[in-house]
């Protein structure tokens, strides 16, 4: 069974405050409350810690869950698939409790979530999915970004709107599930706006020197260019000091998207960013929270049921920036 929450964000400020308060409870709950937490061990295996939205998760859930008595452990592979998937294997045998992974892609350790379920193991998996589904998908719904990536891009650079109707894209990772949806997502409206003229089309690896040589080509080539679609904003300042070294910031339209992180903000604000969509890491890690306590405190099979819960599309720009529109990793590695 499929369950699919899209959470509504609405009273954006007391939210968050509410979601605070809940934070410090949960090492006030009664030791009967506690209890079906105490000793269970839960463990993260990212790609990679060192980046914002890793680094949050790996903060923000860990702050929730070891008052409760959970043993909360990372096994950081550093970008290496083959890591990652021994640190799995390993963390099988170990025989975890619960598992929390970030896909590198959608094959890579598909056989191994399958098994460490088998094994009596939950297994959420985060932002990015494989092709096995497990107890829990809390992540993006890529489609609908891609969509609403492409739908900014008609709207900035249609020739009807004034724009030359030449746009460009740079992707993250060909084999990741966050690429392959968002790319459908773009699609889905492009292939209904003949107008739009995608003049390049070009994967970066997540990487910021990559991105920013494949935009400075791609400026040079296309000095009419109105806009490009990145697919990361960690990559994304590299396109951006790309754009900017063309000086041509404020003439082409730079949209991309990540965990909100308060230096994402401060690109919007000084206008690296032309647009940002925001899946917000603090309601993720929240999600994160709620499912693991529910599984841990049930007696739920591994893989009887599968949920997808998918973070609420926030979109940033000048206009609607706010003070509390992204979130400060210092904030919370000091609590």
């Amino acid at each position: 069974m499929v369950r699919i929450a899209a959470l509504v964000m609405a009273g954006v400020v007391g939210l968050w405050s509410a979601a605070e308060q809940a934070r410090g409870q949960d090492a006030k709950l009664p030791s009967t409350e506690a209890a079906p937490f105490k000793g269970k061990t839960v463990a993260f295996v990212p790609v990679a810690l060192g980046f914002d939205l890793t680094d949050g998760w790996n903060a923000m859930v860990r702050r929730r869950l070891e008052p409760l008595g959970v043993k909360f452990i990372v096994r950081d592979p550093n970008w290496s698939t083959d890591a990652g998937a021994q640190a799995i294997t390993s963390l099988i045998t170990e025989k975890v409790d619960l598992l929390i992974v970030h896909n590198p892609d959608i094959q890579s350790y598909a056989r191994l979530l399958k098994r460490a379920q088998e094994a009596g193991i939950y297994v959420i998996q985060v932002n990015m999915q494989s092709s096995t589904h497990t107890d829990a998908y809390i992540g993006d719904n890529y489609v609908e970004l891609g969509e609403a990536d492409a739908n900014l891009m008609v709207k900035k650079c249609a020739p009807d709107n004034g724009g030359s109707g030449k746009v460009a894209i740079i992707q993250g990772a060909l084999t990741a599930a966050a690429n392959i949806d968002r790319m459908k997502g773009i699609d889905n409206v492009l292939s209904k706006h003949q107008e739009i003229k995608v003049v390049a089309n070009q994967a970066a690896d997540w990487d910021a020197s990559k991105a920013r040589a494949i935009a400075d080509t791609v400026l040079k080539q296309n000095p009419d260019l109105c806009g490009i679609i990145g697919f990361w904003d960690g990559m994304d300042v590299g396109t951006g000091a790309a754009i900017r070294e063309a000086k041509m910031q404020g003439k082409v339209t730079l949209v991309t998207a990540g965990g909100g992180e308060s230096f994402a903000c401060d690109n919007v604000s000084n206008g690296t960013f032309t647009a940002y969509h925001s899946a917000d890491v603090r309601q993720q890690s929240d999600d994160i929270v709620r499912i693991t306590k529910e599984l841990l405190s049930g007696k739920e099979k591994p893989g009887a049921n599968k949920r997808v819960l998918y973070t609420p599309l926030k979109s940033i720009d000048k206009a609607t920036l706010q003070p509390d529109s992204c979130w400060r990793l210092s904030e919370y590695k000091s609590n």
